[in-house]
């Protein structure tokens, strides 16, 4: 699951209806750290988000209005990159009116929308499964670091920190996604483990299902997750010296999935798997301990 995927629900093609949706999902860990955000920087954000959301539906085939065929999933994409580039020009079509007054009062890059795009369009081109670890990265980049990228030119982070902190903090959530989502991933037939670890570990096998039954996929999420805590260490220190209103939002993502990655550890990946997840009053704690420290 991409760290897009993670958005409410909205439609970003209906006026209003970018918050009103994610008040919905009101206990995720998105609303949360959006929340936080005066009100242009959290309209941006929603905005930014439906987008996302709308074209990782299209990827996983969850658009109702679109046909499930991979042609017709393929030209929807295209319709995106082209309604994209228009919106950059400030010659978007009327439903994405919002998007569009967002790029421009932000100044958000067209390429960072394309790479959003291109990140899915590896998900609809063919199930991942068992990645090198260079393909995992590029994927990492696109479906979370220039999420990221999107995000701290909202949030006004300065240029060269604003891009490091996208670097590393959108691969440590996205990672941290692929450790949390092994069972729903391989469910759709995906294994974003890549084969490097897979292989260090014994394992030859690249079937999704195979996989995620041998006990062995311990220790391959286990080396993985070192790297996402290298990633974290990394965004933890960018964070630290980042002005402090532009840190709230991402620290806020930051705090939730480090809790993930935790617990995640502690469950372990042998054996049963059951879901991780965070209660709604942990949240509130979190995000009350963005402001008072």
């Amino acid at each position: 699951m991409s760290v897009a995927a993670e958005m409410p629900e909205t439609n970003p093609n209906l006026p209003g209806q970018n918050e009103t949706a994610a008040k919905s999902a009101s206990g995720s860990s998105f609303y949360t750290a959006m929340r936080v955000l005066p009100p242009a920087e959290r309209d941006a954000m929603f905005h930014i988000y439906a987008f996302c959301r709308a074209v990782d539906d299209i990827a996983d085939g969850d658009d109702p209005t679109i046909a499930a065929t991979k042609a017709a999933r393929r030209e929807a994409l295209d319709t995106w990159r082209h309604d994209i580039a228009a919106v950059c020009q400030g010659q978007g079509p009327a439903k994405l009116a919002g998007l569009q007054a967002a790029t421009l009062r932000f100044g958000l890059r067209h390429e960072d929308f394309i790479a959003v795009i291109d990140g899915m369009q590896m998900d609809l081109d063919a199930d991942i499964q068992a990645p090198d670890m260079a393909t995992l990265d590029l994927y990492c980049d696109r479906v979370a670091s220039a999420v990221g990228r999107l995000s701290v030119r909202v949030f006004g982070m300065p240029e060269d920190s604003g891009v490091a902190l996208s670097h590393h903090l959108g691969r440590a959530l996205q990672l941290t996604n692929v450790l949390r989502d092994v069972d729903e991933d391989a469910s759709i037939n995906r294994l974003y483990l890549p084969a490097e670890l897979l292989r260090q570990h014994g394992i030859t096998a690249t079937d999704p299902a195979t996989v995620v039954a041998d006990p062995r996929i311990d220790g391959v999420a286990r080396d993985l997750a070192v790297r996402a805590a290298e990633h974290f260490r990394e965004a933890d220190r960018l964070l630290a010296a980042a002005p402090r209103r532009a840190a709230r939002a991402p620290r806020l993502m930051r705090d939730v999935y480090k809790v993930y990655l935790d617990r995640l550890l502690v469950r372990g990946w042998a054996g049963e798997r059951p879901k991780v997840r965070i209660a709604k009053p942990h949240l509130l704690w979190i995000v009350l301990k963005a402001f008072l420290f």
